[in-house]
C-alpha cells in the first residue's frame, strides 16, 4: 500500500462518518441551498443541495472544503446510490425496528447537544414524530447500502500472512501510534436476592404508589426521592423512548397503559417498576418511571465479602490458580468462562484505553493504576454497569501494554482488523467497478474534472 493510497482511505473513511451521520442542525439551513442535479445513477438522481448539506458539515467539524471534498462526497453519494438499487434487487429487507434504533441513535446525540428532547422539538418546530418520518427513507437507504456492503464482504477474511504483508507494506509514517493498553481479569460475586429481598423492596414500592394514587402525592417528586434508576430519577423519573429501546415487560406495560394511567408494579431485570403514561404517537412515547431494587441483606453481602477475602487469600499464598478461583468463587455470567476476562464493550477487544475505561469503568483503573502484571486487588464493592447489581470484586491486571509504534507483536488483533478492512474495501471496490460498466450514469459538467477511484467517467461514453 503506497502513502497516497493510505491517504485516500483515511479520507474515504472520514467522509463515510460525515455521509453516515445526518447532522440535523443543517435543517434550518434548507432553504438557503441551491438546488440542481449533480448526478443520477440509473433512476436515482443527486442533488446540489445533498453536497451543500456536506460542506456545511465539514466546516462545523473545521475540515478543509474545496472542490476535492465535493467530489470525493459525490462519489460516496454515488457508491451508495448502487449498493441501494443492488439491496433492492437482492430483496434485502431493512426493518422499521432498525430505522426507528438508528434514528433514535441519532437523536440522542443531538438532545444531548440541545438539552432534551423538548428543547429539540422547539428548535425545528417539528415533533418528533414528523422528525422521524422526514429522514425514515434517507436513513432506511443509507442501511440498505450498509447491509449490501455487508453481503458483498461477508466472505472476505485474512490470513496470517496477508495480515503481515499488508503491515509490512504500510509506508513508516503511516504505522500507529498505540497508546497505552491495559487488560484486566476479574472475580464477581454477587450476594443472592432472596425472596425476602424482593419482598421488601415490593412493599416499599407499593407505599410509593399508595402516596401517588391514593394521597395524591406528585409522580414526578417521589421519582426524584425513591427511584433508583441513576439515568431518570433525578429528572422525575421521565423517559423518552422508541418500541425496542427498553427491555420488553417494560413496554409491554407502557403500550397498555392510557394517557395518565399509572402501571401496577411489575418486574424486570433490573428490578420493579411502577410507570405513569404521559404520552404516545405510533411508537414513540414517553413516560415516568420508579424503579426499586432489591437491595441485599446485610448477611448476604457480608458473606460475600468473607468468601472473596478468602479467595484473596489463597490467591496470595498460591493456594489456588487464577482459573482455578475464577471457576469457584466467581458467579459473573459474562466473565466466568473466560478465565475473568473483561471485554471492552466499545471496541469488543480484551485490551482498554484511558478514554474507554473513563467511560465505562473509572474504578478499575484508579484500582490497578500501580499495579504490576499479574497483581490482584484486594476485595472491594462493585456495580455492575449492566445490570446496576452489586457486589464484591478482585480485579488482577491481566497485561500492560507501554505507548509504542504499533507491531505484530503486541498488536497483531489490531493489524488484523484493519487488514480485513482493506481487503473489504478492494472487495467492494471491485464489485462497483463491475457495475458501474452495466449502469446509466449521468454527472454534472461541474464535476468531469474530479480525480475519482472509480471509473465513472468512461461509463458517460456508452
Amino acid at each position: 500500500m503506497t502513502k497516497c493510497s493510505t491517504t485516500s482511505v483515511l479520507m474515504n473513511r472520514i467522509l463515510v462518518f460525515l455521509f453516515l451521520f445526518i447532522n440535523l442542525s443543517l435543517w434550518g439551513q434548507m432553504g438557503k441551498l441551491v438546488n440542481k442535479v449533480v448526478a443520477q445513477v440509473g433512476d436515482n438522481i443527486i442533488l446540489l443541495s445533498d453536497l451543500e448539506q456536506q460542506q456545511i458539515q465539514a466546516k462545523q467539524s473545521e475540515m478543509e472544503v474545496g472542490h476535492t471534498f465535493s467530489c470525493s462526497v459525490l462519489e460516496q453519494l454515488m457508491v451508495q446510490e448502487l449498493l441501494v438499487n443492488q439491496a433492492k434487487l437482492d430483496s434485502i429487507i431493512v426493518s422499521d425496528e432498525q430505522v426507528d434504533a438508528e434514528m433514535e441513535n441519532r437523536l440522542r446525540v443531538l438532545e444531548k447537544q440541545m438539552g432534551g428532547r423538548e428543547k429539540l422539538e422547539a428548535f425545528y418546530e417539528k415533533t418528533t414524530t414528523q422528525i422521524k418520518n422526514e429522514f425514515r427513507t434517507i436513513i432506511k437507504e443509507k442501511i440498505l447500502a450498509q447491509e449490501m456492503e455487508r453481503t458483498i464482504t461477508a466472505a472476505v477474511s485474512v490470513t496470517p500472512k496477508e495480515v503481515a504483508h499488508f503491515f509490512n507494506t504500510l509506508p513508516k509514517d503511516s504505522i500507529p501510534f498505540i497508546n497505552m493498553k491495559l487488560s484486566f481479569q476479574q472475580i464477581v460475586m454477587y450476594p443472592e436476592i432472596t425472596k425476602e429481598d424482593k419482598k421488601r423492596a415490593i412493599n416499599e414500592l407499593e407505599d410509593v404508589l399508595s402516596q401517588i394514587l391514593v394521597e395524591g402525592k406528585s409522580f414526578e417528586t417521589m421519582a426524584r426521592i425513591h427511584s433508583d434508576d441513576p439515568g431518570s430519577g433525578a429528572q422525575g423519573g421521565k423517559i423518552q423512548a422508541s418500541k425496542g429501546m427498553m427491555v420488553p415487560q417494560f413496554e409491554a406495560t407502557v403500550f397498555k397503559l392510557a394517557v395518565g394511567e399509572v402501571s401496577e408494579i411489575i418486574e424486570t431485570q433490573y428490578g420493579f417498576h411502577i410507570i405513569k403514561l404521559i404520552s404516545r404517537k405510533g411508537e414513540d412515547y414517553e413516560c415516568l418511571h420508579i424503579l426499586n431494587m432489591p437491595e441485599f441483606s446485610n448477611d448476604a453481602i457480608n458473606d460475600a465479602a468473607i468468601k472473596m477475602e478468602e479467595c484473596y487469600q489463597k490467591l496470595n499464598q498460591n493456594e489456588i490458580t487464577w482459573s482455578e478461583a475464577v471457576l469457584k468463587y466467581s458467579n459473573d455470567e459474562r466473565t466466568k468462562q473466560n478465565r475473568g476476562v473483561i471485554t471492552n464493550p466499545i471496541t469488543g477487544d480484551q485490551n482498554w484505553d484511558m478514554e474507554d475505561l473513563n467511560q465505562v469503568d473509572q474504578q478499575i483503573y484508579l484500582l490497578t493504576d500501580a499495579m504490576e502484571k499479574g497483581d490482584v486487588t484486594t476485595p472491594n464493592l462493585y456495580i455492575d454497569i449492566y445490570e446496576r447489581k452489586q457486589g464484591m470484586r478482585i480485579v488482577r491486571l491481566k497485561d500492560r501494554f507501554d505507548p509504542h509504534e504499533a507491531n505484530l507483536k503486541d498488536d497483531y488483533t489490531l493489524i488484523k482488523a484493519a487488514a480485513e478492512n482493506d481487503k473489504k474495501q478492494r472487495t467492494t471496490a471491485k464489485w462497483v467497478d463491475a457495475k458501474i460498466s452495466n449502469a446509466f450514469i449521468r454527472i454534472d459538467e461541474s464535476y468531469m474534472d474530479c480525480d475519482y477511484n472509480h471509473k465513472w467517467l468512461p461509463a458517460l461514453n456508452k
